[in-house]
């Protein structure tokens, strides 16, 4: 089926604007789009699955093997008439000096063909080189075509064209004018994610209309039609049965960071996923399980303080023992209160710490976690030795200071989590980390949780309110 990798020369270079566009635009011609982002990422698919009408599925070299990337792209094409996959970064950007997880690398597994997006400010003739330097450093990869971003105007646009016409052999798919209209609004960590944009769907039109009109969408829809088919997998069985597990899951303005995947794993295993309101909500759905994922709480926590109701419910259902998953923001919510920008709002009060919100990263990036032996749902080697495997975190915030040392369910072997050391709060039957999981074959953390559920709904409440807290050897 038809497929193209979006990439770029580098970062902010806009990529998501124009992706966001092209998934718009193809979908309002009638093609099903599927679009995918090169993780890991949650603001960026929320902005492409909105504007495709489809979820948006990360594909992700830290968390899932070459196999699954390919088994989880064709499975989720499969009922699509093309995909489109936006990169991060640059294209041949990576962690290591062999750029083994780039976007050059996905575009390969895949066999996708690349579509680059140049930031064309302040360049004319010096696009060839640059071309033509892409093209020569890893030649197996296609670039199939370049969309030009941010041209100065018709002149500028038939200079830029002329000179890729005549030095290279790129096709030249569009030209998309300078225009503050088409920007998506930024924030500490990225694009402010569509869930909190109040003109969410009036700005994905905008991007559609422009490339619409500036990009040849008909040669953008036959890229990689003659690539080879992907695996499709048999559909996934159910992985635990047993009895059905209802979980609450926060949605709303200040919780939206979720993958597409994750819920489905959850669903797999057999729960029901209720969504509420954090901010609107008077109260919880009626449920055996509570999930609160990553977000924006800063944003809303004047929003959230207010919703006293919602705050005491929370803290009562996870001081009475209801199985409980929160990851960053969710984290964030669950401590006494948040302090940014000279203000600080009442959150639900359930660790015994306060979130304050820095001007510089406190953790931003890969992980790789390590069981402690005192998690809730803990991995566990073949021969049942503590496992450990890959996850992320993106905070600006710190739980500082801590009454007294919690209870650890992960030491951080790469990255920062709570404290530098450790992650993964464990209170009663909460677990709260700052980093996001995945889940993968190495961590299929999802089937853990919801058996976790059972085994409490099941009266073999493993609560740790009353055990001691200490800290945990490093």
């Amino acid at each position: 089926m038809s497929r193209l990798l979006v990439s770029a020369a580098h970062k902010s270079s806009g990529k998501t604007t124009i992706s966001t566009g092209l998934c718009a635009a193809l979908a309002a011609s009638g093609l099903r789009v599927q679009p995918f982002k090169k993780g890991p990422d949650y603001i960026d698919p929320l902005w492409l699955g909105r504007a495709a009408g489809r979820p948006c599925v990360n594909l992700d070299f830290n968390t899932m093997s070459p196999r699954e990337i390919r088994e989880a792209a064709g499975a989720h094409m499969a009922a699509a008439d093309l995909a489109l996959i936006e990169g991060n970064k640059g294209l041949y950007d990576g962690l290591d000096l062999e750029g083994s997880n780039s976007n050059a690398a996905l575009a390969r597994l895949l066999e996708a063909p690349v579509v680059l997006v140049i930031d064309s400010r302040g360049m004319t003739r010096g696009v060839a080189p640059l071309l033509l330097g892409y093209q020569a450093f890893e030649p197996d990869i296609r670039i199939a075509g370049v969309i030009l971003n941010r041209v100065g105007g018709a002149r500028h646009g038939a200079k830029l064209r002329a000179v890729i016409e005549h030095y290279t052999d790129i096709p030249v798919l569009g030209l998309v004018s300078e225009n503050p209209a088409l920007q998506i609004l930024e924030r500490h960590l990225g694009l402010v994610p569509s869930n909190e944009h109040t003109a969410a769907d009036r700005q994905i039109r905008t991007l559609a209309e422009a490339v619409a009109a500036e990009v040849d969408l008909a040669t953008i829809a036959r890229l990689g039609a003659d690539a080879p088919a992907l695996p499709v997998p048999s559909p996934p069985a159910i992985d635990a049965p047993g009895p059905p597990v209802r979980i609450a899951v926060a949605r709303d303005a200040a919780f939206g960071f979720y993958y597409t995947t994750d819920l489905e794993a959850l669903e797999r295993a057999g729960a029901e996923l209720v969504f509420f309101d954090t901010i609107h909500d008077a109260r919880l759905p009626d449920a055996d399980a509570l999930f609160i994922g990553g977000g924006f709480p800063e944003s809303q926590m004047q929003a959230l303080e207010a919703n006293t109701p919602m705050r005491e419910a929370i803290r009562l259902a996870i001081e009475s023992g209801m199985p409980a998953y929160a990851e960053c923001g969710g984290l964030m919510y669950l401590a006494r209160g948040i302090a940014w920008d000279g203000r600080r709002s009442e959150m639900a009060g359930v660790l015994p710490g306060e979130i304050t919100m820095h001007a510089r990263p406190q953790g931003r990036g890969l992980v790789r976690l390590q069981e402690t032996g005192h998690g809730l749902w803990p991995l566990t080697g073949p021969a049942g030795e503590p496992g450990s495997f890959g996850a992320h975190e993106f905070h600006y915030s710190a739980l500082e200071p801590l009454d007294e040392p919690p209870v650890y369910a992960y030491r951080v072997l790469r990255g920062h989590g709570v404290d530098g050391q450790h992650d993964g709060i464990v209170h009663r039957n909460l677990l709260a980390s700052y980093s996001h999981l995945r889940h993968t074959a190495q961590n299929p953390w999802a089937t853990r949780f919801v058996h976790f559920a059972r085994t409490v709904m099941a009266g073999a409440d493993r609560a740790t309110g009353d055990a001691p807290k200490k800290s945990l050897p490093i």
